[in-house]
């Protein structure tokens, strides 16, 4: 009896391993730790818009529509990226350049997680955020990946307005409008993006290069990038002030955007006079901890100091 038990249940596992591996593989599709970033500043969006609690059923389906569509512009992003992800060191590993999914189940897959998204936010939202949303798929899926990112060096100024609309998206699922509260967070994020962007670029200059990648290292070097490094995050440290200037927040977020600045400043006077490597990683590792913890301070700010 155990034997038989035993057998079944290795042939059902391996009945199922390779649903597990396609699963995987979709799911790598959607970019995972990309995502989970957009969804974050998106909920504090949504929280940062009320007063009190956001309604439980806004939230949780205003999450989902957003995250499910945020998931389909990756795999299109995949998909159109597969041979420049087949050249790189750091996205070779992904499902398509190694042959686990075909180009038409990527889009398949795409379509039918988007349009769900897209039908939970015009369903249970609003419609205001559902064209936000479709509008931000389009400018990263299409007017990012598709045209600017092989086309031009500043590809993650001009790009970045795509990734900076998730806070808006929140605000938008929750009050039905696009407040200047709401600008203040695009624009956080629109300041972050070159910064955090293009320190993992100087570390990846070859890489980017082979690809055949306008990154701004390859078409304008390294030192001029170290410069717009620390220019860009310059204006990140001022605009990452006018939450407290407007009156949006208090001090408690006020303390924490200074010590926050503060350290990515040094972060980039560092990889402007003394350039590595390791640096640039480490500036990059840290840029992803700035942004979620200064959105963090905004909602503590929010309920408990003021």
């Amino acid at each position: 009896m155990t034997t038989y038990t035993s057998a079944s249940a290795r042939s059902l596992a391996q009945r199922l391993a390779p649903i597990a591996r396609s699963a995987r593989a979709y799911y790598a599709l959607t970019k995972p730790r990309v995502v989970s970033l957009i969804v974050f500043t998106a909920v504090i969006g949504m929280f940062l818009a009320v007063p009190g609690m956001v309604p439980p059923f806004v939230l949780m389906t205003a999450t989902a529509g957003i995250a499910l569509v945020a998931g389909a512009a990756a795999a299109v992003n995949c998909l159109v990226e597969q041979g420049i992800d087949a050249r790189m060191q750091r996205t070779r590993w992904r499902p398509l350049p190694r042959g686990e999914l075909t180009a038409l189940q990527t889009l398949v897959f795409s379509g039918a997680i988007g349009g769900a998204g897209l039908w939970l936010l015009a369903q249970y939202v609003n419609a205001l955020t559902m064209w936000l949303t479709l509008a931000t798929f389009v400018g990263y899926a299409i007017v990012y990946t598709v045209i600017l990112k092989p086309a031009t060096p500043q590809n993650i100024v001009i790009g970045g307005a795509s990734g900076a609309m998730p806070p808006v998206l929140g605000w938008a699922a929750v009050t039905g409008e696009v407040s200047i509260e709401a600008t203040l967070l695009f624009l956080i994020i629109f300041a972050w993006t070159p910064p955090h962007f293009w320190s993992l670029a100087l570390y990846r200059t070859e890489e980017y290069a082979r690809a055949g990648v306008p990154m701004l290292p390859v078409t304008h070097g390294q030192q001029y990038t170290r410069l717009q490094v620390l220019l860009y995050t310059l204006i990140l440290f001022a605009v990452a002030l006018l939450p407290f200037a407007t009156g949006m927040s208090g001090w408690l977020y006020l303390a924490a955007a200074l010590a926050l600045g503060v350290a990515f400043l040094a972060y980039a006077v560092r990889i402007y006079v003394a350039y590595s490597d390791q640096l640039a990683r480490r500036t990059f590792r840290f840029s992803i901890t700035y942004l979620a913890a200064l959105f963090a301070a905004l909602l503590v700010d929010h309920y408990l100091a003021r």
